[in-house]
């Protein structure tokens, strides 16, 4: 097989190791990925033979594109005899190289200068650890961490996309460092884009924010704000809170969650799934602290659950519908769980849950065992006859008699709802508030009568609520 030869040029052409620059020179077929940056202006004086992939970025799509199709044209050339391919920066840092590695086995590589060593240098900075992106890997990259590098920010345009990006991700405000082959010079964030000049060069530095001067947070932010609340020199409250004192929180967070869902304002459902994660977080610090599991054990359960469970997506599984998919879920995680009949898989619905949801939930699970109403008039047929049960009771059974006969008067108003396909929980929650509503209403209208609603007698206050309704 031809031999592939990777140089990284580096930043600058004093760059170059005398080694590279020998396979350089003697290279029969030398290609560079792009002629446009300082370090690749010597390479044509050492080598007349040298010619450039720049026509490839024009037929690309997108980065990842991009560094396929380079790749694709070196490994062609490689077909035909021995290719010396070189990148600016440091080879193994450049994601064409990477694909090369991929597809061919016999490649040498002279690494060259990082582009990040090259940006701290001219900053005047030492990092020992960092996160080093291309400009055009920026956009929509959710890993970036600080401290930051991004290189080769070769244009206004580029660097405008690379701002919007930083700047949701660290805010506007975040110092940075702009650094190029004309030198470095301190800007805010916001300033990237309003600069005079661009080439391959350029680079931006962020060091790392102390939580106090970040603008933007990311979830492990949060995890580091909750250590330094309950460190000794925290917060009491958050200091003295465990898995049984957040309960509560855990609860009502989340029914504020749902009643923002409800409001569809952004800026509350943007606050309240905030405030439950916050809860859930709390639970992490505790299994961390505790050394019983950590945030990564938890993510990995989900994640690994999200995958064995979507085999009609990761798998040989398939499913069409919505009721489809469902069905292919809850026989994933009767396998994962270990069910061995229906009664454990029905005993599996917590009894903590809200006792509609809860009904709800175990009349479904049923339903999967083939144990469920045939259709909807036989389930209103069911909700006629404990009615009748009901009264029965209430004349002449016992107190517990009573609470039995409402139960399954319940019990059977929930799977009717359930047989239409609509949810119980907040079917009822919408028909409470609608109550709650006229009612207001009913009151206003007896005020404006000159009543209250104790001088009016039942049938009275019910034919005004009738006429509201």
């Amino acid at each position: 097989m031809n031999e592939i030869i990777v140089i990284g040029l580096g930043a600058t052409p004093s760059d170059l190791s005398a080694v590279a620059k020998n396979e350089i020179i003697n290279a029969k077929t030398l290609v560079l990925r792009t002629f446009l940056t300082e370090s690749a202006k010597q390479v044509s004086l050492l080598n007349k033979s040298a010619f450039s992939l720049d026509s490839v970025y024009e037929k690309s799509r997108n980065f990842d594109t991009l560094n396929k199709n380079l790749a694709s044209e070196v490994l062609s050339l490689a077909k035909k005899g021995n290719v010396c391919y070189a990148v600016d920066g440091c080879a193994l840092e450049d994601n064409s190289v990477k694909y090369i590695l991929e597809k061919h086995s016999s490649v040498k590589i002279y690494a060259g200068v990082s582009a990040g060593a090259t940006c701290l240098e001219r900053a005047g900075m030492a990092c020992s650890s960092y996160t080093l992106c291309s400009s055009y890997e920026v956009e929509n990259n959710h890993h970036l961490t600080l401290p930051l590098i991004v290189y080769a920010i070769d244009g206004a345009l580029t660097a405008s996309a690379v701002k919007l990006w930083l700047t949701k991700l660290f805010g506007d405000e975040v110092p940075c460092y702009l650094t190029s082959n004309s030198g470095s010079k301190q800007i805010s964030l916001y300033e990237l884009d309003r600069q005079k000049e661009y080439d391959y060069s350029t680079s931006v530095y962020i060091p790392k924010l102390a939580l106090t001067k970040r603008q933007r947070f990311t979830l492990n932010d949060l995890f580091e704000i909750l250590e330094v609340l309950r460190s000794p020199n925290g917060c009491p409250w958050d200091r003295e809170q465990t898995e049984t004192s957040i309960l509560p929180n855990l609860i009502e967070e989340s029914y504020e969650l749902l009643s923002a869902v409800e409001s569809g304002n952004d800026f509350d459902i943007i606050e309240e799934t905030g405030d439950v994660i916050l809860q859930t977080a709390f639970y992490v610090t505790f299994g961390e602290e505790g050394a019983r599991f950590d945030r990564y054990d938890v993510l990995t359960e989900l994640c690994s659950k999200l995958i064995t469970r979507h085999t009609h997506v990761f798998g040989s599984d398939t499913a069409t519908k919505s009721d489809d998919a469902l069905s292919v879920w809850n026989k994933n995680k009767a396998i994962e769980k270990g069910y061995e009949n229906g009664a454990e898989y029905l005993k599996a619905v917590p009894s903590s849950m809200p006792a509609v949801m809860r009904a709800e939930k175990v009349g479904k699970r049923a339903s999967k065992y083939n144990f469920d109403f045939e259709s909807e008039n036989q389930v209103f047929e069911k909700i006629i006859e404990e009615i009748q049960e009901l009264k029965k009771a209430v004349i002449s059974g016992t107190d517990d008699d009573i609470l039995n006969e409402c139960g399954d008067l319940l019990f059977s108003a929930v799977n009717a709802v359930r047989k239409v396909g609509k949810n119980a929980e907040l079917a009822l929650k919408r028909s409470t508030e609608k109550f709650i509503s006229r009612f207001e209403r009913l009151e206003k209208e007896v005020l404006k009568r000159g009543k209250t609603m104790g001088e009016l007698s039942a049938k009275e206050l019910d034919d005004i609520y009738v006429k509201i309704k």
